[in-house]
């Protein structure tokens, strides 16, 4: 099984949940991808904490993990771009695999985008501040594009805060208007880099949807191929037993 750490926000980890199951070439139940999933809403919030010193999420994200282990996950996953600031101190002692979607969303924007390309995200201003995307961005030969203040506090936040309350079709002209004015700016490329994003861009233009890269995505992409290296790895054992 693999462990998804969740509930960052519930809706957001319901999408990540489709989009795993979308990307897995099955041909009946049992070729999915099977999933532990830990939604749990009460994880301290993560701006609250990078921004205004409010409690960590690191404890309960922490607890999350080791159970997701003891409960038998073989392969963990978080489906929260903010979160990720933890990410590192989630691995340690931790021998399980644990993609990034960080690198994996840098990744797939250097694969459809290419190498030079300049890239914006549309992401908390948490996510913005913690510069988690920056190297990770620069070692791929790609270059950041600032968020104008005023499209992050007009559009952007409001957006994810408006999905967050299940007001998803309210959300996606804002974050449109956003996205036109990153590429205005000079991004030929934009990260969806907060995974409440997807959804309020699901009825999107083709134009702005062309623009942009689904973190979401390339995370449920990652986890089906970590779920299959896994199962290769577990045939090559049994072969060698």
């Amino acid at each position: 099984m693999i462990g998804v750490l969740g509930g960052m926000g519930p809706l957001a980890t319901v999408d990540f949940f489709a989009k795993v199951v979308a990307a897995t070439p099955a041909q009946d139940d049992a070729g999915h991808v099977p999933l532990l999933i830990h939604s749990d809403p009460r994880i301290p919030g993560r701006p609250a904490a990078l921004l205004h010193g409010g409690p960590s999420p690191l404890p309960a994200l922490l607890a999350a993990r080791d159970r997701l282990i003891a409960a038998g996950a073989q392969g963990l996953v978080m489906a929260c771009n903010t979160a990720h600031y933890w990410h590192a101190a989630l691995r340690e002692g931790c021998a399980l695999p644990f993609p990034s979607i960080v690198d994996v969303a840098c990744d797939a924007a250097l694969l459809r985008f290419g190498a030079g390309a300049h890239i914006a995200l549309v992401a908390t201003r948490a996510t913005l501040a913690s510069g988690l995307f920056d190297s990770a961005l620069q070692s791929r030969g790609l270059s950041w594009v600032a968020t104008r203040q005023s499209a992050l506090d007009d559009w952007v936040l409001p957006a994810i805060a408006m999905v967050k309350a299940g007001k998803t079709a309210q959300a996606g002209p804002m974050l449109a208007q956003a996205i036109t004015q990153m590429q205005s700016d000079g991004a030929n490329g934009i990260i969806l880099a907060c995974t409440e994003a997807p959804m309020a861009l699901e009825q999107a233009s083709p134009a702005v949807q062309a623009l942009c890269l689904d973190s979401t995505q390339a995370l449920a992409q990652a986890t089906v191929a970590l779920w299959q290296q896994l199962q290769n790895q577990t045939h090559k054992d049994v072969r060698h037993v």
